[in-house]
């Protein structure tokens, strides 16, 4: 069996958290039942394809037509071009893309859109009753001791009193707070049902560790796990994952 590139390896430890996340609320339908899954900025289909290959039929929403080739040379590769289908446009575009969704996949996109409310507003219109949302975003705390540990100390300071409904708040977007986050899910009519703690130790941790050190992968992806549902690590997270029910 061939080992795992060096990026697999990250990608693991960064997306495991969020990852299990998912599958919980699909565990919760029903293993054997099809969901209908629409993923917003899912780009190449590092999400998507999996989702595919469980079963269910996924629909990637990019603004990129690079992304979305890239996507359906992946999802043809694996045997699962049948489940997955790509369309150019963005959250804004979701009401006219999307007729019901029983899960929504959000990751990384809240921060570079206009208006967060209006968007997750868009993301409640297509969902079905009891349907899910599962949303990533980057979390302002962790962002806020990352700039300063770099000595960006203006920059530090000025995140650390932003305000994440004003546009334009940096070269990587907004960042968001938990009851931030909450917030605005209830102004949209959805209910966090889990918030998880992403990422707490993974840009911590030296790449070549990783790359070196045998299981010191698998062992890391274990930690995360471990804190994932601590709520005393969601300051230090660089995201937090949140499941919403509507």
């Amino acid at each position: 069996m061939a080992q795992p590139s060096a990026s697999d390896r990250r990608h693991s430890v960064r997306t495991g958290v969020a990852w299990d996340g998912v599958r919980a609320v699909l565990d919760a339908r029903g293993g054997d039942r099809q969901a209908r899954i629409v993923d917003v900025g899912g780009g190449t289909g590092g999400f998507a394809v999996p989702l595919a290959e469980l079963g269910h039929r996924v629909q990637v929403i990019d603004p990129s037509p690079d992304a979305l080739a890239s996507l359906d040379r992946r999802a043809r590769e694996r045997g699962v071009a049948d489940l997955v289908s790509g369309q150019q446009g963005d959250l804004a575009d979701l009401p006219d893309l999307v007729e019901e969704a029983d899960l929504v996949l959000c990751h990384g996109v809240l921060e570079m859109v206009d208006d967060p409310a209006a968007s997750l507003v868009a993301i409640a219109g297509v969902l079905g009753l009891g349907g899910h949302l599962s949303l990533l975003v980057a979390q302002r705390h962790a962002a806020v001791v990352a700039r300063a540990m770099a000595g960006h100390f203006q920059a530090a300071r000025e995140l650390l009193d932003g305000d994440a409904s004003v546009a334009g708040a940096g070269r990587g977007g907004r960042r968001f707070t938990h009851d931030e986050v909450v917030d605005l899910l209830g102004g949209a009519g959805l209910e966090p049902t889990s918030v998880q703690a992403v990422r707490v130790f993974a840009d911590l941790v030296p790449g070549s560790l990783l790359d070196l050190e045998p299981g010191a992968t698998a062992a890391l992806v274990e930690l995360e796990q471990a804190v994932a549902s601590r709520p005393e690590y969601l300051p230090l997270a660089a995201q937090l994952h949140v499941i919403a029910r509507r």
